[in-house]
């Protein structure tokens, strides 16, 4: 009986410890002013939180040194700020992070993520932030789709461009899963040319890499090079007053200059922030 009651006390002084750390140890990661006024109205999945998938598409989301950096990731944290939230990051692989948007695990998810009418039927998408240019990689700086043609070319699954490059190419074309499997095989010479979202392969192929990254002229065998794909975030289905506030956000950054100091700053040109009036790929 006295086993059994000091068992008790010690598991409730145990457990009252253990509030009283958790309490303290939330206090001392915390980040927010204690005065702090949140600029917008809305609930996230966890109080004080804005948890948000990072996925790893340098430079627009990546981990860096075991915290979230990029393009994205930038744009978020003044989010965050300005509504008096931490974030909370969650590294997701490309393929699991919409659907933890669908199912309520993350308010949110980055990484150059494409406005499509597919997505938008599972997912809500904010208005549109940056342009994903059509990007080339090759030793002499190609800026003509056409020449193209008759080359080794590899792109990555996914993007915008791959079926007209198939068309265009043929087996000349190869898809890889990633822009590392692409980047080694360029770089090895098993193939000629990349082609790779603009901001990606700038990160991947910096001036003294032996490669050229260049855009190319608009060529309508190419669409994309023509109308490139917006970008947004997909947030959750139910939660409005949280997209409102992304949109608003997002706009007042592209007014200020604020967000293309941020995409200037990831290696991202400024004409990427000129996107136009909203659309979806259909």
């Amino acid at each position: 009986m006295k086993n059994t009651a000091r068992n008790v006390s010690v598991a409730v002084l145990a457990l009252a410890l253990s509030a009283s750390a958790t309490a303290c140890a939330r206090e001392a990661e915390s980040t927010v002013a204690s005065d702090c006024e949140p600029k917008h109205q809305f609930s996230t999945i966890e109080e004080g939180q804005l948890t948000v998938g990072i996925t790893e598409i340098p430079p627009y989301s990546y981990t860096e040194d075991g915290q979230p950096a990029g393009a994205d990731v930038d744009i978020i944290k003044e989010f965050a700020a300005a509504n008096c939230l931490e974030v909370k990051p969650v590294p997701l692989a490309y393929s699991a992070a919409v659907p933890s948007v669908q199912n309520n695990r993350i308010d949110l998810t980055v990484g150059d993520w494409y406005r499509t009418e597919a997505r938008s039927e599972i997912v809500n998408l904010t208005a549109p932030i940056y342009l994903d240019e059509f990007g080339v990689i090759s030793p002499d700086g190609i800026t003509q789709v056409q020449d193209l043609a008759g080359k080794s070319v590899g792109t990555v699954d996914g993007y915008l461009w791959v079926e007209d490059l198939r068309t265009m190419l043929g087996g000349d074309l190869k898809v890889y899963p990633s822009s590392v499997e692409l980047k080694q095989d360029l770089e090895s010479g098993r193939i000629d040319v990349g082609v790779d979202a603009y901001g990606t392969a700038l990160f991947n192929f910096p001036e003294d890499s032996g490669f050229k990254v260049t855009t190319v002229e608009p060529d309508p065998q190419v669409q994309a090079t023509v109308e490139p794909a917006q970008t947004g975030f997909p947030y959750t289905k139910d939660n409005a007053e949280l997209g409102e506030a992304l949109d608003t956000t997002i706009e007042e950054m592209r007014e200020s200059g604020q967000l293309v100091e941020i995409l200037e700053a990831n290696g991202l040109p400024a004409s990427s922030a000129e996107v136009g009036e909203p659309r979806l790929i259909p």
